[in-house]
């Protein structure tokens, strides 16, 4: 499935969305006619009922060389259809795009240009949003800060689905629930070079968002896991351990209380809720410090057992010669 040289491939989501997939391919179409690459647009139908699937067997018999189809069983959600686009495209550069037409796909020479001046992620920026400012630009804005300020990747729009990767920065990791918009923090996390660069947007013209703002919790959620893969996931010890080690010296404290207090004002120590809280805090600092070394256990098995690396290289010079990163997965 990766043999057939590709530069370009971009992964559309489909759900419902029949009525905007024709207008859609012809303006990718129009904005690839000015670019000396070979690119597919990879369709991936995610449990359609209204006809979405067969209007893109229709357009992939017009246009067999850059269609190709991934139809799924059922609905399994936006984050799912891109992994399912990542597992299946060929391309070097890997650009996802939504089917709803609110993405312009003329901004895709420019966000490649980008790319072409040596960055490894071109994220977009729906800087004029045309959405409900209250449910939908609003929630949004407060998750981008919180992502921003938690993960320190600050981006203005990670809801934005309009956004260009290299091949080798996106395929070390799985993708699940709804971390599709995590994606440039993963990224980040092996010294992606990353630049945010303003987008068109436009008024959706057919149908209905297919989110609420139920979202919003899934993505709290979602940002606590991504939190711990990129910062805690090699090194667990020091989250659980300093966790624990915090808890078990401010029991040593409150017990170095209870015992002055007695000393000097003969307040018995037993019957304090302190002394309660003291010991339980000891307890849990204990036990947090066992989990921190299970989980190193873990982590060193998951490595080790699946050849997993530790580290990523951009490139490789020997001799003078720049040599490709295929294989910078440190088990050179």
């Amino acid at each position: 499935m990766q043999s057939s040289v590709m530069d370009l491939s971009i992964v559309i989501p489909v759900y419902n969305e029949v009525d905007s997939l024709q207008l859609l391919h012809q303006a990718l179409r129009a904005a690839m006619q000015s670019l000396n690459r070979a690119w597919e647009v990879i369709y991936v139908d995610d449990g359609s009922r209204d006809g979405s699937v067969k209007l893109l067997e229709e357009m992939s018999a017009q246009d067999p060389e850059h269609i190709v189809i991934v139809e799924f069983r059922r609905n399994f959600g936006q984050t799912t259809a891109i992994a399912a686009g990542i597992d299946h495209a060929r391309g070097d550069v890997i650009i996802f795009l939504d089917a709803d037409l609110q993405n312009d796909p003329a901004d895709i020479p420019m966000m490649l240009e980008k790319l072409d001046e040596g960055y490894d992620v071109i994220s977009g920026w729906r800087k004029d949003r045309e959405d409900n400012a209250l449910t939908r630009n609003l929630p949004s804005f407060i998750a981008n800060w919180l992502i921003s300020n938690v993960t320190g990747v600050h981006l203005h729009d990670y809801g934005c689905t309009l956004k260009a990767y290299r091949r080798e920065v996106i395929t070390g990791f799985k993708l699940y629930g709804e971390m599709h918009r995590f994606i440039p923090v993963y990224a980040n996390s092996v010294g992606a070079k990353m630049l945010e660069v303003p987008v068109r947007h436009h008024a959706r013209k057919f149908g209905a968002s297919k989110y609420g703002l139920e979202r919003t919790m899934k993505v709290v959620l979602d940002l606590m896991a991504v939190q711990f893969l990129t910062r805690g996931a090699n090194k667990p010890i020091y989250l659980f351990g300093g966790g624990g080690i915090v808890l078990f010296f401010a029991s040593i404290l409150v017990f170095l209380f209870l015992a002055v207090r007695k000393w000097f004002l003969g307040i018995d120590i037993l019957s304090s809720p302190l002394f309660t809280i003291s010991v339980l805090a000891a307890m849990t600092g204990f036990q947090t410090i066992l989990m921190g070394l299970i989980a190193e256990l873990l982590v060193r098995t998951y490595h080790e057992s699946q050849q997993k690396p530790t580290y990523t290289v951009r490139k490789v010079v020997r001799g003078h010669v720049v040599q490709p990163s295929a294989r910078a997965d440190g088990n050179q």
